[in-house]
């Protein structure tokens, strides 16, 4: 109640203004505190500041924008967008989920597909897989400006679409179209369609893996989205769609190459790196210069245009995608190294060890095997015990490493005990004299003479 004469005296002050108000407004689209401002400072004013805004929006109301909606003819424009929903574990790493969404303008028909990366390789991807789910090629694919498709747009200048994508659109055939700078507005088919993903598909959804979206979201839209009483059309997509495919262009005949390429190096591991993973390369390549193709699910590695080897594509982080050839390949190498080193030992023991090693890789299965054992009688029996062992299995036919471990342990055997002597006794005991020996005991009696033998047994006395 004691505010009213206020207002009313804030009212009346601002009263003599209006007509001025008016005409600086027909002018220009002044601000409340513009106004406010000049008021003082050119009439005087002294009324308070929400009274003359309380007029201004009599007099200037919000203006809200105001859209046409568009037409879009049958098979002349396709629009595409990126949403997102969460992240997802993979592993010790999480991963944002990202899903691509095409929509036919005419018909309504969508297309989803859930991707771990808005990368250009999976751009391009959605945009293949989308033109293969719908059969056909629009004229006209729009979309707003994704550095993947748009390098540069200004206004009222022609829009600088990215090299990749243009090829991409003059494989398939139709013509990138960007939408004006925030002015989403202009692609609101898409915008409404991942909207309805949002509440219709994702809402209350537990994601196990990207295969189980995948093909989660393929049966939904088969069974749901493309089969529903389109609100606006008051069709049903599918429908709506043989009508629009007539007038659809045809696919080529082959599919774009969707991959994003880039120059690698081979570390002397075998290895190259790629988005914190290390991904094998067959050890020959060891070090070289490689080109390495990335697409969503796969990743390939050239060298001069030859595919050198594939790896399914890891979204999780220091993880090491190996192929067993590859080692594999490299161990083989390394004992071959090791075989030609230890042959070249056994053949340097004697010159009967060339006709040796022929006779055991015609008689034995592992001829190195046997070759390795031959060379460790070596320490314990010396070299040339071995190369005389050799010489003389190999002249009666004894091949094996067994026969002539047999051999030398036969020879040494036979081998003379020849020793030094070693006194057990202090050198003192050399100086001791001792008495000579009493031999008489030995002696015969004098009385008792021997007899005598004759020369000739037979004779008679």
């Amino acid at each position: 109640m004691k505010r009213a004469p206020v207002q009313s005296a804030a009212r009346a002050n601002s009263d003599p203004y209006k007509e001025t108000i008016l005409a600086w407004l027909e002018k220009h689209p002044y601000s409340a505190v513009q106004i406010f401002q000049r008021l003082c400072a050119e009439h005087g004013y002294t009324g308070g500041r929400s009274v003359l805004g309380d007029y201004l929006r009599t007099v200037r109301p919000v203006r809200h924008e105001a859209f046409l909606k568009l037409a879009f003819a049958p098979g002349d424009c396709l629009q595409v967008d990126w949403g997102t929903h969460g992240r997802i574990q993979l592993g010790d790493t999480m991963r944002q989920l990202h899903y691509f969404a095409a929509v036919l303008c005419h018909s309504r028909l969508l297309y989803v597909e859930f991707f771990l990366s808005q990368s250009m390789e999976c751009f391009l991807a959605g945009h293949r897989h989308a033109l293969e789910f719908f059969g056909a090629t629009p004229r006209r694919v729009m979309h707003d400006n994704l550095k993947t498709a748009v390098l540069e747009h200004r206004p009222h200048e022609a829009v600088k679409f990215h090299p990749r994508y243009l090829d991409f659109a003059r494989h398939y055939g139709f013509a990138p179209v960007a939408c004006n700078v925030r002015r989403g507005n202009e692609k609101g088919r898409v915008e409404n369609s991942i909207g309805y993903v949002q509440k219709n598909f994702l809402a209350g959804l537990e994601i196990s893996s990207l295969a189980a979206i995948n093909n989660a979201v393929r049966q939904w839209l088969e069974q749901v989205a493309n089969v529903r009483l389109h609100r606006e059309t008051r069709a049903r997509p599918c429908d709506l769609f043989l009508q629009e495919k007539p007038h659809l262009q045809s696919l080529p005949a082959y599919g774009a190459d969707i991959s994003q390429s880039r120059r690698v190096r081979a570390t002397n591991r075998c290895q190259v790196h790629f988005e914190a993973n290390r991904y094998s390369v067959p050890f020959a390549h060891a070090g070289a210069l490689l080109e390495l193709r990335a697409e969503p699910e796969t990743i390939s590695l050239y060298r001069d245009d030859k595919l050198l080897t594939q790896h399914p594509r890891s979204y999780h982080r220091d993880q090491e995608i190996n192929q067993p050839e590859h080692t594999n390949e490299l161990l083989k190498e390394r004992t071959r190294g090791e075989d030609a080193a230890l042959l070249a030992r056994f053949l340097s023991l004697s010159p009967e060890a060339e006709p040796y090693y022929g006779a055991l890789r015609q008689r034995e299965l592992h001829a190195m095997t046997h070759v390795r054992r031959i060379l460790l009688l070596v320490g314990p029996y010396n070299r040339q015990a071995v190369a005389t062992a050799l010489a003389e299995a190999l002249a009666l036919g004894a091949v094996g490493s067994d026969y002539l471990h047999h051999l030398l342990q036969y020879r040494q055997s036979l081998a003379p005990l020849i020793g030094e002597l070693h006194l057990t006794r202090s050198a003192q005991l050399l100086d001791l004299e001792l008495p000579p020996a009493d031999c008489s005991c030995f002696e015969l009696p004098t009385d008792d003479p021997l007899p005598t033998s004759t020369s000739n047994p037979q004779a008679t006395p």
